[in-house]
Order: C-alpha cells, then structure tokens, then sequence
C-alpha cells in the first residue's frame, strides 16, 4: 500500500471529478492520504472529504493564506484541533511553516502564526506537517525550542545540514514529483542517499506534478495516482526493488504521523 502524505484533494481543481481522482488512486494502490488544510475556511472541507474518502487530514494555517487572517483564526483552529483529538483520522497540524519567496507574506507575520501553531502542535501532542520554501533554518531554530517532535519537512529542498537539523526535530523528509526531474541534482541526491528511514512519499497534488506531466509547455494536473510512479523513480536512485520502497515509506509515515497508525 502506498501512503501519500500530502495531497490536497480538496483543492477546487479536484471539484468536478473528485471520486474518479480517488478510484484512480486506488487503482495505483495509494490506499491512505493526508489532506492538509491551509486556511480557516478549509479546516471542515478537508475533515468532511477525508471522512468520505476514508482518508486522514490535518488541520492548519498555510504561510501563504495569511491574508486577512489574524489571531482569532489560531484561536478558532486551536478550538477545532482540540475537538478533532476525538477523531482518528486527525493526525497533524499542518499545513504550516514559512516562505520567504519573494511576494510572500511579511516575515514577521509569517512567524508569529508559525509560533502560534507550532505552540498548538505541543500542546496537543502532535506532530507537524511543515511547508519549507527559502526558510528551512529559520523553521529549525524555532522548532527546536517548540517542544513538537515528529512530522514531515514538505517538499524538502534545502541543504544537507537542513537535513540532518530536521531529522534530530523527528521529522521525515517529504519527498515528490521534482524528484523526477533530470535537473533536479539535490534532491535526487538526497532520495538516493538519506538514510532509509529519513523518506516519505508525497504528491502535492494537483501542484508538484512530475516531470512526465510537463510537455510541449503544457502542465497536465497532478494526482495521487502518480504516486507508484514517482515512487519508481525513487527505488531506481536508491537501487531497492520499488515493494520495499513502499514498506519503508509507509512505516516512516506512521513514524511520522503515530495517528495514522490506527487507520
């Protein structure tokens, strides 16, 4: 069974085949998902779709899906987290994090829901699935003081000794499409040699699609179907058969996120 840790199936652009995406994921053999939520208005889309589907979700506030929030939306998802301990399928909080690309939200206001959440993830006893773009070491110096241990960098992109601070947090390593592009030297560095036990597989989906949904300047959507294939190409740069691949990333999701454990 593939697990896709991170996979937005509640996205607007799944809205008009929602259950053909999931048949064909099933199809693939990706049997589990984790759909995270990235602003207020999503937390119940994301619960009510992982409960139709059979799926888990996590609850948080994307760096990027700040605008007009403020600290009554941290209160609100700490009240919705708090009730959603009862539910099994509930396993993160997250999606949160930084993005220091350039046009994204202030720093300083980026950080402080950063710090709110991460404050909910300790509290709660969970662990955190964290969006890293341009800001890895700013994630690590405030996650190491949070008291949170466990959960995924995302899309992980950033340097060797990133790396190893994320994995002494408990974090795995999330790893995708851009793993399949030729020109993506780094992270096809690290899926081949990171310890077995520091990977996790993931879509994005619909964004992150892989490099054989790019032709002739067109991008077809990315779905979590795609996974086994990504997957392939993971194996291929580790030179494992692509079943163990499966049986070690899907333990490192559990390791990951404990709570998927009883699904």
């Amino acid at each position: 069974m593939w697990i896709d840790t991170h996979c937005h199936l509640d996205a607007a652009e799944f809205d008009s085949d929602r259950a053909a995406v999931v048949q064909r994921a099933a199809a693939a053999g990706v049997h589990m998902m984790v759909i995270p939520s990235v602003n207020l208005a999503g937390l119940e889309p994301v619960r009510a779709c992982a409960h139709q589907y059979g799926y888990a979700y996590a609850l948080g506030l994307h760096p990027l899906a700040l605008d007009g929030a403020h600290a009554t939306h941290v209160a609100a998802l700490r009240e919705v987290a708090q009730r959603a301990l009862a539910d099994p399928r509930f396993v993160a909080i997250g999606e949160i994090g930084l993005d220091f690309l350039a046009g994204s939200p202030p720093a300083q206001i980026q950080e402080w829901f950063y710090l709110e959440q991460l404050r909910i993830a300790a509290d709660l006893g969970l662990p955190v699935l964290l969006h890293v773009r341009r800001s890895a070491d700013r994630l690590l110096y405030h996650l190491r003081r949070s008291g949170v241990r466990g959960g995924i960098a995302h899309a992980f992109n950033g340097s060797a000794v990133q790396a190893q601070g994320f994995l002494e947090c408990g974090l795995r390593l999330g790893f995708g499409g851009a793993a399949t592009y030729d020109g993506s030297l780094r992270i096809r560095r690290y899926a081949a040699q990171l310890p077995a036990d520091a990977l996790v597989l993931e879509t994005d989906a619909p964004d992150m699609p892989a490099q054989w949904l790019r032709s002739g300047g067109t991008v077809t959507r990315n779905e979590p179907a795609e996974l086994p294939a990504i997957a392939r190409t993971i194996a291929e740069l580790r030179a494992i058969p692509l079943e163990e691949l499966a049986a070690i990333t899907g333990a490192n999701a559990v390791a990951a996120l404990p709570r998927l454990g009883r699904l």
